[in-house]
């Protein structure tokens, strides 16, 4: 035991010299376990009957109606964990101010405005899948596209946490986006604005970052990256922005690098595979490397064996 003693000790001194890295003083966090059954419970309400076993109209009322009441609870315990912890935190980049009206009671108006919002949300996320339908012609079914591609769950999700990072929630809406991102490799910032009929095909290693500005129609493949230029200093460049804007029907294919926040990427332009792009394209505008030359060398026929 002796030995197990001082184990103890020196884990107790880690934690006292690396008090980052742990939350003893502090108001807890949301879990992750929670954050990741909200985020079921928030997809079962966008796509009733596609991901459960309801197949009437009665029946959907009351499956909608007990999942809308377990996905409002939940919502409103995890705004309510998320706003104290912000609210009592140290060493953070962003500390939210205490106010008169009690946390409760803040989280209960933040969630009743999210549930408000999901209709809208869904109409748009409708022009989603439909651009999903008409940009790849291996999609036979929209249902296989609810389903099964990761760029459609990554951004369902995403537009979720926008809400709710638009409202001002903190933390909840990261750990959302972190959830999708786990899922399906694709990494979206809830504060990336994005329009209507996006598409990311493939999806796999997609990243856009917080700042992003994105148009109607755009289509994305695996890879790209819109992302900020390197920053001396994260803490002046809080509120500025750091990553590109798309313009409306910009078509960006895999592996594609859009950088800086005064990078625009004009309407109806396309940028090719494996490009790095630190400037603004004018509308209409075409970006390709030029094609590397490649060098063929036969490899023979083996001769035969001899005897």
């Amino acid at each position: 035991m002796k030995k197990i003693d001082s184990l103890i000790q020196s884990m107790l001194q880690s934690y006292a010299r690396n008090a980052d890295l742990t939350n003893m003083q502090a108001a807890p966090l949301p879990s992750k376990s929670c954050v990741t059954d909200l985020t079921h419970r928030l997809e079962s309400l966008l796509y009733p009957g596609l991901t459960d076993c309801v197949r009437n109209s009665d029946g959907m009322i009351y499956a909608v109606g007990n999942r809308m009441s377990e996905a409002y609870q939940d919502m409103v315990r995890l705004i309510a964990i998320s706003l104290r912890y912000a609210q009592t935190c140290e060493n953070c980049r962003m500390r939210l101010e205490s106010t008169d009206l009690p946390v409760e009671e803040q989280a209960e108006g933040l969630a009743y405005a999210f549930f408000e919002k999901l209709p809208t949300m869904r109409d748009v996320l409708r022009t989603d899948l439909h651009a999903a339908y008409m940009g790849d012609p291996a999609a036979k079914y929209y249902a296989e596209i609810i389903l099964s591609y990761p760029g459609f769950r990554a951004l369902a999700i995403h537009r979720m946490a926008h809400i709710l990072f638009q409202a001002g929630v903190p933390i909840l809406p990261r750990m959302m986006s972190e959830f999708a991102h786990n899922r399906t490799g694709i990494d979206i910032h809830p504060g990336a604005r994005i329009g209507q009929g996006f598409f990311i095909d493939h999806g796999t290693g997609v990243v856009i970052g917080e700042t992003s500005v994105i148009g109607n129609n755009v289509k994305l493949y695996q890879g790209v990256t819109l992302g900020a230029l390197s920053i001396p200093n994260p803490d002046s460049s809080m509120g500025v922005k750091r990553h590109p804007t798309l313009e409306d029907d910009v078509t960006i294919y895999s592996g594609a690098s859009i950088l800086g926040g005064e990078t625009v990427v004009g309407a109806r332009s396309v940028i090719g595979a494996n490009v790095w792009l630190t400037h603004s394209v004018a509308p209409d505008t075409k970006v390709l490397y030029v094609p590397p030359e490649l060098r063929f060398k036969s490899m023979g026929t083996p001769s035969p064996a001899k005897n």
